[in-house]
């Protein structure tokens, strides 16, 4: 079938059940059968995987996910969209549909769902994808990998190199715990409706935990204390990170509000973390911040005691 006749099936498909793409969601419906076949060949999935579908849509890649994993969990936000899977029966068995939000979402009940860590595969629209990504970093230790189609932009800051401009909070956090690479890059012609940029696939791999303390590959650190600082130095990324730091009072609890006194613990934490007060916040890797944020817990528990 050619991908003209895909797109007039999935307009027909639409038509029939009364529907039509909903900005509100950002549906975007893939149309080429072999298109999903390769994400998913790309996802590395195995036949004893349990598989968590973001956006299962019309099934174009439910389909091809579910003749190779074990079982898949799709969530999907539309109730359109579920009503036509459940009239048309046409899912397979080892599908669930399940009809939520994915931000609202528990994933340690979905991890214990399905058994262990969890294998995500997502055709996500912009207006979710950051919090989406958000999501991700603050349950990565639930997640063995993620496949994901976003947009372009957004796939280009996850992917982007420090000293650039795509460079920013979302790229750090999820640096901090996850590899990401590209898999490959879609034309708007794969969709119905045609969305304006270019997709790109990424596959997110988290860094697996074990008993190991602090190395590069699998940090051990505050995450609320590192994203609080990652935040609060790209807020005003054309400022030193000396700067920025001193005026959020991280260390507000033992300086009692002193601007000086946090400016002479907020270049101590900097300079034990082996960086520059001088430094801009896109000049920084996810460890330098891990670093630092590591250096002003040890500092704040230090002044605590005496």
């Amino acid at each position: 079938m050619t991908m003209s006749q895909n797109k007039r099936q999935t307009y027909n498909t639409l038509k029939e059940h009364k529907l039509a793409p909903k900005k509100k969601f950002g549906q975007n419906f893939l149309v080429h059968k072999l298109t999903a076949e390769a994400i998913v060949r790309a996802g590395n999935i195995k036949s004893t995987d349990v598989i968590v579908e973001v956006g299962v849509g019309l099934g174009a890649l439910t389909m091809p996910l579910a003749s190779i994993a074990q079982h898949v969990y799709g969530y999907e936000i539309d109730s359109g969209i579920v009503r036509l899977h459940e009239t048309k029966g046409d899912l397979p068995q080892n599908v669930t549909l399940i009809h939520q939000d994915i931000l609202t979402v528990d994933f340690a009940e979905i991890a214990k769902k399905c058994g262990g860590s969890l294998k995500i595969l997502a055709n996500l629209p912009y207006s979710i994808s950051n919090l989406f990504i958000i999501k991700l970093i603050e349950n990565s230790t639930l997640i063995d990998s993620a496949t994901i189609m976003l947009q372009k932009e957004v796939a280009e800051r996850l992917m982007a190199e420090p000293r650039t401009k795509a460079y920013g909070v979302p790229t750090v956090l999820l640096n901090s715990c996850a590899r990401v690479k590209k898999l490959m890059t879609l034309k708007p012609a794969e969709f119905h409706p045609r969305p304006k940029i270019d997709s790109v696939v990424i596959s997110i791999e988290f860094n697996k935990q074990s008993d190991d303390s602090l190395n590069e590959n699998n940090p051990v650190y505050n995450f609320a204390l590192f994203r609080r600082i990652v935040r609060t130095t790209f807020n005003q990324r054309r400022k030193t990170i000396l700067n920025t730091l001193s005026g959020a009072n991280l260390f507000d609890d033992i300086s009692e509000g002193s601007k000086e006194i946090n400016k002479k613990f907020t270049q101590e934490a900097i300079t034990q973390a082996h960086l520059n007060p001088a430094d801009r916040p896109e000049t920084l890797t996810s460890h330098d911040f891990i670093q630092l944020a590591n250096q002003v817990e040890q500092l704040l528990e230090k002044l605590k005691v005496k």
